[in-house]
């Protein structure tokens, strides 16, 4: 078992989280330790992580630190708001190492009250393309952050089931599993697999058609109504909560509610257009929508020339 926070460990976590919550990044030392530390947390941790309500349930947050900050203002901080984050810390945004270090800390400063699974790019291959390891590489001169970050991932839960109701994870359902206690089984401290049930979990699609769809990104399923009906039936749950998708209204239900879609990086890229959502599932199970718009930008932040434009 993991040790309990002493006072001055604590007292030294809150100045950490006060120096982060300014976007400044910590000195290279201070997240090896807090990375060796978050393992030995997420160790312990379920594939299938259990989580209670009242919860605000999150979609990604791509590196976009200061509309982060505005999710933390509408749903209150930390430890006062429990929160689920369905993964895709970094990448895309100009905060990639301030967004996933400070959700780090909080989940060691409250392990209780945070739940960080994995998306699909807390992953080395995908880091290395769209930005967390260039990030790593310019705010502190080598590669080593990145290092301590991608070792971290690998153990992150890959889903989570709010009171047994919300089944939440980053991408979908995988033709190769039928039952929670499927992905209970999986072997998830490792890369993320390019094929195979953990790889479909982070990558798959919900879809207008029925049945399994090959997907158009490469990796992953698309999957239709009568195949999410019936993993909720065979399951018990009221409903599939996931991320990876841009949605414009920051939330998107599907498939007769059996799906919803919920992404809260608002302005993707800072310059999609979209609203960011966040899902509330209240004591008793009630579920409440809020959208936000993107924090105000300061005068000294500068959007990137070239913005991929394939969106993951």
């Amino acid at each position: 078992m993991t040790s309990k926070i002493t006072s001055p460990e604590a007292n030294n976590l809150d100045n950490q989280i006060q120096h982060l919550y300014q976007c400044k990044p910590l000195p290279e030392q201070d997240v090896k330790q807090l990375c060796e530390k978050a393992k030995e947390i997420l160790i312990e941790e379920s594939n299938v992580q259990p989580v209670r309500a009242p919860v605000i349930i999150c979609g990604d947050i791509h590196g976009q630190f200061h509309d982060l900050m505005e999710l933390f203002k509408i749903g209150g901080k930390a430890p006062d708001t429990n929160y689920l984050f369905m993964g895709d810390y970094v990448d895309r945004g100009h905060h990639s190492v301030e967004c996933v270090t400070l959700l780090v800390l909080l989940k060691i400063r409250h392990r209780d009250r945070i739940t960080i699974l994995r998306g699909n790019h807390e992953s080395r291959q995908i880091t290395q393309v769209y930005g967390f390891y260039d990030e790593c590489s310019r705010k502190y001169g080598n590669s080593n952050v990145w290092k301590y970050f991608t070792e971290l991932f690998d153990y992150l839960p890959l889903t989570a089931v709010v009171e047994s109701q919300f089944f939440c994870l980053h991408g979908g359902i995988s033709p190769s599993i039928d039952t929670l206690d499927h992905i209970r089984q999986l072997d998830r401290v490792q890369e993320v697999p390019h094929e195979g049930p953990m790889c479909d979990l982070l990558w798959s699609d919900p879809d207008d058609r029925s049945g399994w769809g090959i997907s158009p990104r490469g990796a992953g399923y698309t999957f239709g109504q009568d195949i999410s009906e019936q993993f909720n039936h065979n399951n018990k749950l009221k409903m599939i909560a996931r991320a990876h998708q841009l949605v414009m209204d920051g939330y998107s239900l599907a498939h007769d509610r059996n799906v919803v879609t919920i992404f809260s990086a608002p302005n993707y890229c800072y310059r999609c257009g979209n609203q960011a959502g966040i899902m509330e599932v209240d004591e008793n199970l009630r579920q409440t929508f809020i959208q936000f718009d993107p924090a105000p930008r300061s005068e000294n932040e500068t959007v990137p020339k070239r913005v991929p434009d394939y969106f993951l």
